[in-house]
């Protein structure tokens, strides 16, 4: 008969697996949607080698930093 400890591993189980589909989920979307030409935040270009790198980035690096 299960205890208490062993039901309390099974839902942090169950949460870890949770959050793990919704970050790869997230980072599918994020993968799918085209990089902008051009920084949401300042409006500089983006550079053609963080497109390809960075798939479905939204600022250059430099804003990028600052927001993280």
């Amino acid at each position: 008969m299960p205890d208490a400890i062993d039901h309390a591993c099974g839902v942090e189980t169950q949460f870890q697996q949770m959050a793990l589909a919704r970050q790869l989920a997230g980072a599918k979307r994020t993968q799918q949607r085209e990089s902008a030409q051009e920084c949401g935040e300042c409006g500089d270009p983006i550079p053609e080698k963080r497109r390809q790198k960075v798939p479905g980035c939204q600022y250059c690096t430099q804003c990028q930093s600052e927001r993280e």
